[in-house]
């Protein structure tokens, strides 16, 4: 080596200047919160984040600011357009006529599935319905990790949900559904789970489902902001909007609580305690199993109607819902009449068992050929 005063130890070593990664004019703009994020900013956003031009720091930076503080409507409707363009051609171009989507934003009381309830009893009455949801993230127990406790299987394709639903009224779509963008997002973000964000996903999720269904049913609890989700609501073209609030804060209709259904119209309808059913009972009764290994039976019980007479009204208030939302009837009172019928029949809860029996999709796709 050569001594400690050799020249050689004084020379200048080049070195490379290391370029700040360049802020992302989506998330610049959403952060100064001064002008809506444009579409084409978005476009940019989804193709750097395909490419793996957008480090980790910026995609959990936007993911934090949209769910710390939900952004105006245009942006969010520049992001679900920007989204929707990027989904292949459809494999199912012929609407689904009178089939309606029922899901919600997650969040106020703890309560059992509610919505997946009246799903099932709204098509043991005769709707067409197609549940979206995801597992949870706000709550101790999602739509999708019930459903694997009852041994059902969610639908992988356009195909699938048409075939489960001429089968049984019924499907629940899985996650092809969703932007493939999501789950770039999601890996992007890894470890880190998307938990986190559950604010923002769940309340921008019931737009981004995409379903040829003719209506659309989404309780909105008070976390979810709902004037800009009116705002979307009546922005969306493809499928009747409503949208389902009431005084508790909860996600769901409720016969002791004063509901409203926010139409796409603009037009609202107030349902209000003893109108439509009793109004007797409370949150007390809507209690979720002790113990999650003990939901599955729970569940059943609510679709039998032997889980106490609050849990068979709430049901069968949101499947009268939808069953006004599909057009299937036109007056609330005999929709509800529809619905508890469907309940004390045993319909409902036959349904969830032939459900759970059902083939695996490529069963079902040999017995169609």
């Amino acid at each position: 080596p050569a001594p400690p005063h050799h020249p050689a130890h004084h020379r200048t070593i080049p070195t490379q200047t290391r370029r700040r990664p360049t802020v992302h004019d989506a998330l610049t703009t959403l952060l100064e919160q001064q002008a809506p994020v444009g579409r084409e900013a978005w476009r940019s956003w989804w193709d750097q984040l395909g490419d793996g031009t957008l480090d980790r720091a910026q995609v959990l930076a936007l993911l934090a600011s949209l769910t710390s503080r939900l952004p105006d409507h245009q942006t969010l409707r520049n992001l679900l357009d920007s989204l929707a363009e990027r989904r292949p051609a459809p494999a199912a171009t012929t609407p689904w006529e009178h089939t309606v989507n029922v899901v919600g934003t997650g969040g106020g009381p703890r309560t059992f599935n509610i919505s997946t309830a009246s799903a099932f009893v709204a098509a043991a009455a005769g709707v067409k319905v197609v549940k979206t949801g995801s597992r949870a993230y706000t709550s101790s127990l999602g739509s999708v990790d019930l459903l694997e406790r009852l041994g059902i299987r969610l639908t992988s394709s356009h195909t699938h949900t048409e075939d489960t639903l001429a089968a049984h009224g019924i499907a629940f779509a899985g996650p092809y559904v969703y932007p493939a963008q999501l789950t770039r997002l999601a890996r992007t973000t890894a470890p880190l789970s998307m938990k986190p964000f559950g604010r923002f996903l769940n309340a921008l999720g019931p737009f981004l489902a995409d379903l040829p269904v003719s209506a659309q049913l989404t309780g909105v609890s008070a976390a979810a902001p709902l004037d800009t989700l009116r705002e979307l609501a009546s922005t969306t073209t493809t499928r009747r909007v409503w949208l389902a609030t009431n005084d508790t804060g909860a996600d769901e209709l409720l016969p002791f609580a004063i509901n409203t259904i926010h139409t796409d119209t603009g037009l609202t309808r107030t349902i209000r305690p003893g109108e439509l059913t009793p109004a007797d009972g409370s949150f007390g009764d809507l209690r979720p199993a002790p113990d999650p290994a003990g939901a599955a039976a729970h569940f059943l019980s609510v679709l039998a109607g032997t889980a106490g007479r609050v849990a068979t009204r709430t049901v069968s208030l949101g499947a009268a819902a939808l069953i006004v939302a599909a057009g299937t009837r036109r007056d609330w009172p005999s929709a509800v009449s529809l619905a508890e019928d469907a309940v004390r029949s045993g319909a409902a809860h036959d349904l969830a068992r032939r459900l759970a029996a059902a083939p695996a999709p490529r069963t079902l796709a040999a017995a169609r050929a």
